[in-house]
């Protein structure tokens, strides 16, 4: 071989591993960490009252979004938006589900989750899933498929639904962790099964009384909704669930450092029932809501902490959003409206979660990706979680199958800060359908919630109200009277997106 060969040779070679390394320098691992019920102005780099150090570093380091939104304002559509790029009002049963329904999202359908694992990442989900599990009647005491690893995820450490429904029991790859043969699970929504004292029964009996509903089987002094019997080992002890996820969420990191890696990380908190572990009781001074917002902040400050020990920080895109606003009293006496004090959970916004209201789906969000992301800075950009699977797997070079992310935007700009507009327009699913446009809102005729605790709901009469947040974020006035050619545009762009993903386009 010639020497021009030769250096032609080493020349291309270089400049493959040069291509190779930039490549890998764009393609960040990613954790997305996922809050339960927490709203705007809960976190205090949003002006929340009660400090969340850890979270806040993610803002101090990152980007601030100050306009981002869940795709619904309950947790199951919104779960269900952010893996498959689709509004959940599209498919029917994705309504908050009971904790035995099958699994909603098809086996083999394309995901958030499927579309970064063929492009070479490991995917990995720890926490709440609320998505069903299974097809059918389930069997808790064998293989629970299909379910996680179906739809994408390599690895899985699940509660199956929500920590106030049975089963009260962690599922790992499949297999219920801790159950025993000798003592079989069984759980029914449609039956009494279990024979022991309901909770509505014996309140005596409970560690943290109930409101409304949650009045069927007591595990770990907490009243549920739904039946169980067995598996006495396997089950839970609520004030040890921060710990447990967050250990196999930061185990998973530990494992995959050196290769790529997606890791959806679902928090428990702040959903009810709240009972944090003694380390964070009665830390906030506002009952137990405000003890599991410290206990949320401490999750993140874990993850952190591990990414920096794992020498990741730099080469991770780290997201931080929840599914739907925020909630008081839903179902449990704990005091989180009596003791609220000076913290204002939804901000400036009004209502929360179960609302069409802004409170409903305008959560906190922050990305943090350094030397990518700007520092410190803030952006009022409207972004829709349900852009996420088309927007990350932009970044990390994949392609989707066709058709699949019918609703997802790639709004990488947005993410990054680069693009101070966002999207076009974002529905917003509570019973109904509300519609973002720019700065206005236009709510259907109908009720919603108008209140952080139950309550009579605010009727919207035809033909439904709109407003402007620039001026009016609380949505006080009522401007469909004046602007009644926006009003009627709104409408045919709500219908025409309701009828074909293309009709927004």
């Amino acid at each position: 071989m010639t020497f021009s060969l030769v250096l032609a040779s080493l020349l291309t070679g270089l400049f493959t591993l040069v291509a190779c390394a930039a490549s890998a320098a764009d393609r960040p691992s990613i954790v997305l960490i996922y809050a339960d019920d927490l709203g705007y102005g809960d976190i205090s780099c949003n002006g929340g009252a009660v400090a969340t150090p850890n979270i806040d570093r993610l803002a101090r380091e990152g980007l601030r979004f100050t306009d981002a939104h869940s795709s619904a304002a309950t947790c199951t559509p919104s779960r269900y938006a952010l893996l498959t790029g689709r509004y959940a009002f599209r498919q029917q049963g994705t309504s908050i589900l009971p904790g035995d329904a099958s699994l909603i999202i098809s086996s083999g359908a394309p995901t958030l989750a499927s579309v970064l694992r063929d492009a070479g990442y490991a995917t990995g989900v720890v926490g709440k899933w609320h998505l069903g599990l299974g097809a059918g009647q389930i069997d808790w005491n064998g293989d629970v498929r299909p379910g996680p690893r179906e739809i994408g995820f390599d690895y899985h450490y699940l509660m199956p639904a929500t920590g106030d429904r049975v089963p009260c029991v962690y599922v790992e790859q499949g297999r219920v962790v801790g159950a025993e043969p000798a003592d079989p699970i069984a759980v029914s929504y449609e039956e009494r099964i279990d024979r022991g004292p309901s909770g509505r029964e014996r309140p005596d009996l409970l560690k943290q009384r109930l409101s409304h509903g949650h009045d069927q089987s007591i595990v770990n002094g907490v009243s549920r909704i739904g039946w169980m019997t067995g598996g006495q080992k396997a089950r839970w002890i609520d004030e040890d669930m921060a710990d447990v996820l967050t250990g196999k969420a930061t185990d998973f990191v530990k494992q995959h450092a050196r290769e790529p890696f997606f890791l959806s990380f679902a928090t428990h908190d702040v959903h009810v029932p709240r009972l944090p572990h003694a380390r964070f009781a009665g830390g906030s001074g506002r009952g137990p809501r405000g003890d599991v917002i410290l206990q949320l902040d401490w999750c993140v400050g874990e993850v952190l902490k591990t990414l920096d020990q794992q020498g990741l920080t730099s080469s991770t895109l780290v997201i931080f959003a929840s599914d739907n606003g925020p909630v008081l009293d839903d179902g449990y006496e704990d005091e989180s409206a009596q003791l609220l004090e000076d913290h204002d959970p939804n901000g400036d916004y009004r209502a929360g979660k179960y609302s069409l209201f802004e409170g409903g789906t305008r959560t906190p969000m922050l990305a943090r990706w350094p030397g990518k992301i700007a520092a410190g800075e803030k952006t009022d950009a409207l972004f829709g979680q349900v852009d996420l699977p088309a927007t990350l797997a932009s970044l990390a070079g994949a392609a989707a199958p066709a058709g699949a992310f019918e609703d997802s935007r790639d709004e990488l700009d947005t993410l990054l800060g680069q693009d101070s507009v966002g999207r076009p327009h974002l529905v917003h699913e509570g019973r109904k359908l509300a519609l973002r446009t720019g700065p206005w809102k236009y709510l259907p005729p109908g009720s919603t919630r108008d209140s952080l605790t139950p309550g009579p709901p605010e009727q919207i009469d035809a033909p439904g109200r709109l407003f402007d947040l620039s001026r009016d974020p609380a949505e006080k006035t009522d401007l469909a009277q004046e602007h009644p050619a926006r009003v009627e545009e709104m409408i045919r762009l709500l219908s025409s997106i309701r009828s074909s993903p293309d009709g927004g386009r």
